[in-house]
């Protein structure tokens, strides 16, 4: 049995697949920075539905995973390499990665040798920015892409900074603009976030894959990905836990299950920022 856990910087997935590297069981839940203890809650679930797994080879990756990973003694495994593995894995051909998270975005380019573009320190045209811009219309963040389906026209949106993509949208709703019209917006700015500041020019093309919780759950926001982009981009099944699988897929020191809860538990901070070496 292979366990990988993907810590994100708003969500957790853990997936368990089995000696085919079959999906068995998989979970994703929001954190709200409580790590350690839905780390251990999520174990714990995954140790009552598993009696019989008493050993396990387990994994962890993700951008707030690395600290715990280090103090538990838990293999981790760079994000990054955790999806060209898993997208190689159940993708074979990929030529393309494009990713969002809850505050990053990746393009990930795969053909002749792996080249990585990702966001800096600003979450724009993220998971986080859409989840303000949702706010900022008043609308569940969960019904923002049944909004988007119904636009008759688009506006041009700042997707760089929270902060001036307001500045466009406020004037647009004092004047009355439909609701439906800046949603669809708000995902066009994403996309044109995502394809300027990150592909750079380079082009994006052959077999697109798309993963990441906005990408896995809103299908306007794919529609207008593949109309800027003349393609037909794949959303996979599961494609919430390519890294979590990608992580438990490069899974090689067996432990002990319990033990591992039990570490995880009774885990604390160490007040140093936990960092991987550059991958370039």
């Amino acid at each position: 049995m292979k366990l990988g856990l993907d810590i994100g910087s708003t969500t957790i997935k853990c997936v368990v697949l089995d000696d085919k590297n079959k999906l068995i069981y998989s979970t994703y839940e929001r954190h709200f920075s409580q790590i350690t203890e839905k780390i251990g809650e999520i174990l714990t679930k995954v140790r009552e539905a598993m009696p019989d797994a008493v050993n396990a080879k387990v994994a962890m990756s993700g951008s707030a995973g690395m600290g715990v990973a280090e103090s538990c003694k838990i293999d981790f495994v760079q994000e990054v390499y955790a999806t060209r593995v898993a997208a190689n894995t159940f993708i074979p051909g990929t030529d393309v990665v494009i990713e969002l998270g809850g505050e990053d975005a990746k393009i990930l380019f795969l053909t002749n040798g792996l080249e990585v573009r990702m966001n800096g320190t600003c979450a724009g045209g993220t998971g986080a920015f859409i989840d303000q811009m949702a706010t900022l219309l008043n609308v569940p963040l969960e019904e923002l892409d049944d909004l988007a389906k119904e636009y008759e026209k688009t506006y041009t949106i700042a997707s760089r900074c929270g902060v001036f993509a307001k500045t466009d949208i406020q004037p647009l709703l004092n004047q009355g603009a439909r609701k439906s019209d800046i949603a669809e917006s708000i995902f066009q700015a994403v996309v044109s976030q995502t394809v300027a500041g990150l592909a750079q020019g380079r082009e994006i093309t052959g077999k697109v894959v798309y993963l990441g919780g906005p990408l896995t759950f809103m299908s306007e926001l794919r529609k207008c990905f593949d109309e800027t982009l003349n393609t037909q981009g794949i959303c996979p099944e599961n494609s919430l836990y390519y890294v979590s699988c990608g992580a438990a897929l490069c899974a090689e020191k067996t432990i002990d299950f319990d033990e591992v809860i039990e570490r995880v538990k009774n885990y604390q901070g160490s007040g140093k920022f936990a960092f991987n070496k550059t991958l370039f």
